[in-house]
């Protein structure tokens, strides 16, 4: 019990904790995913199915790091992560409250299969009544939140922009001259309050996953199906979503973290950092709304039952792959960045 009281403590008490302790946190929580999903696996094996689970965990895991990389996980994890570091915050647990609040759905599906609830079908088959009520509710949610959150680091853009070319011109910079002012920054002030804590963004990332639009969601929640009527047991079923859960909050919280990294090497070395700062935070803004421009233009033209060539074509575009090249942009700026700063310390 005393062990139980002293956990708890230090949860409500977890924003003055030291950096380190907290990555320990975020990172403990993601290992304890992998080791319930082995768990399950190895308790659910002892029969005959044995080959035919591992091979369906593994297929769901590797799911779980292809669909982590989608080009909303990416936007949406940056952007929030860009708005908490601008609040002199560290969100190390940002990816992973969003990825567990994402992950919570498939989960919740997985539930409802193993326990042979047939009604979890209908939300599974494409063009259905319950399919399309939660895909308006995933994209409408999704678009909105990147849309609200590419406004915000654009007006964060232009002001970072704005900072650089006066420092370039012999100004000075100033504690707050990195944070996001101006008409945008105040009108969307208190939508965004609600957003206070990396916790929050696990509702957000609930609400992404209402989609079930995604191709990896659907293939999980169908050979979950099939492996029931192979005879694999509930326990190795449930291996499933756990394996795809422990891959994807393995995959964010590292792509959080290394985000948090990037922008407070920005914040805290203002000067020489500056035209990072702006390049990094423009690539923020332009990915959230080109991402929330496509999200959107597919809900209109699924709520709407539309047959016009912009929104049919925008909502046929998959953002699976284009993620990678996202990830790629940032890669390449940070190691600009570094190189730069090497060369400036070495001609000091």
């Amino acid at each position: 019990m005393t062990a139980l009281t002293e956990f708890a403590t230090m949860y409500r008490e977890r924003e003055t904790l030291s950096l380190r302790t907290r990555l320990l946190f975020t990172f403990g929580a993601v290992a304890a995913l992998h080791v319930a999903a082995v768990v399950l696996l190895l308790a659910g094996t002892a029969g005959a199915a044995q080959p035919l689970a591992l091979g369906l965990v593994i297929t769901a895991y590797v799911a779980g790091i292809k669909h982590s990389y989608d080009w909303d996980h990416i936007a949406a994890i940056d952007n929030s992560t860009r708005k908490f570091v601008a609040q002199h915050k560290d969100p190390v647990s940002v990816g992973f409250a969003f990825s567990l609040g994402h992950s919570s759905v498939v989960i919740l599906a997985g539930l409802l299969v193993v326990a042979g609830a047939t009604l979890i079908g209908q939300f599974m088959e494409d063009g259905t009544t319950g399919n399309k009520v939660l895909g308006l509710i995933g994209s409408g949610v999704s678009g909105l939140f990147l849309l609200t959150m590419g406004l915000f680091n654009g007006s964060a853009f232009i002001r970072a922009t704005q900072v650089y070319r006066n420092v370039q011109a012999g100004g000075e910079v100033r504690p707050d001259d990195l944070e996001a002012k101006g008409f945008v920054a105040r009108l969307l002030a208190k939508p965004l309050s609600k957003v206070e804590r990396p916790r929050n963004i696990y509702v957000i990332g609930f609400l992404f996953g209402l989609g079930f639009d995604t191709a990896t969601t659907i293939g999980l929640l169908v050979i979950t199906t099939t492996a029931s009527l192979a005879g694999v047991s509930p326990l190795a079923l449930m291996a499933l979503p756990l394996a795809f859960t422990a891959a994807m909050t393995l995959c964010d919280s590292i792509n959080g973290v290394a985000m948090m990294k990037m922008y407070k090497s920005a914040i805290h070395n203002p000067r020489r950092k500056l035209g990072f700062n702006a390049v990094i935070t423009g690539i923020s803004a332009v990915s959230a709304l080109f991402i929330a421009v496509i999200t959107l233009g597919g809900f209109i033209n699924s709520a709407f039952e539309l047959g016009d060539p912009l929104t049919t074509w925008l909502a046929g575009i998959d953002l699976g792959d284009a993620g990678l090249i996202l990830v790629g942009m940032f890669v390449l700026v940070w190691a600009v960045s570094a190189m730069r700063g090497r060369t400036v310390r070495a001609g000091a």
